[in-house]
């Protein structure tokens, strides 16, 4: 068993939310997108994402795929997302390049499985300790990554919210896969960066060791984020199992 508490807002300087989220907790499935684009089109893109994976799953439900298939029912699930928002990104009106990243989770017979395109984040914590999961496709990770910059240094870049993988941007898209065995207490968090641009993974940790509620954590990250500046759209996903 496990349940789990969604949240999200716009901030405090953006006009539009642009990050979309999709919560079914009866397949134990968890998606978090942010979209990319002008003229609110992020907001479309991340909209798309998340109503094509939800129709998807309903019309093939995973539970029905053995598990060794999975990662090949999902790249096939987030193949058919990119191209459709490829599509439509590609074609002259005001969604031209339009894009979004995602992160998802699936809680399966004690498994768990993430997916992940672009910046946002899958963390676990667990035991007092609190690890991320996926690796950020930006331009400063890959810097990061290579020697080339400090860790600081990638903190304060000014081009770290360039991203380098997202659904939409190209006709061919490759998430990352992720698979672990989950424990009775994990709690698993997915967010888009307005979270942890704002809030570091210490104040992460700190609010889900001393929150027991998941509402009321989900609840104070976000607040958190608001409050240390709130410059980008902020959505929340907590999972425990």
């Amino acid at each position: 068993m496990h349940r789990s508490a969604c949240g999200t807002d716009k901030g405090n300087l953006r006009k539009t939310n642009e990050d979309s989220m999709l919560c079914m907790d009866s397949m134990g499935f968890y998606m978090v997108a942010d979209g990319v684009g002008g003229h609110n089109s992020g907001e479309v893109a991340s909209r798309l994402a998340v109503e094509l994976m939800k129709d998807l799953l309903l019309s093939t439900p995973p539970d029905g795929v053995e598990e060794q298939d999975l990662p090949e029912f999902f790249n096939r699930c987030l193949w058919h997302i990119n191209e459709e928002i490829y599509r439509r990104a590609s074609a002259d009106g005001e969604n031209t390049g339009m894009a979004t990243t995602a992160v998802m989770l699936l809680l399966r017979k004690g498994k768990a499985y993430i997916f992940n395109v672009g910046d946002s984040r899958a963390y676990l914590y667990r035991k007092g300790e609190l690890k991320r999961i996926t690796e950020d496709h930006t331009y400063v990770n890959e810097l990061l990554k290579s020697g080339r910059i400090s860790e600081y240094e990638a903190e304060v870049h000014p081009k770290r919210n360039i991203i380098t993988r997202a659904f939409g941007s190209e006709e061919t898209v490759m998430p990352d896969f992720y698979q672990f065995d989950v424990a009775i207490g994990d709690r698993i968090l997915l967010c888009t960066d307005g979270l942890y641009n704002e809030v570091n993974d210490e104040q992460i940790l700190e609010l889900i060791h001393e929150e027991q509620d998941l509402n009321k954590l989900v609840l104070s990250l976000i607040k958190l984020a608001c409050d240390n500046g709130g410059k980008d759209n902020i959505t929340v996903i907590c999972v425990e199992t």
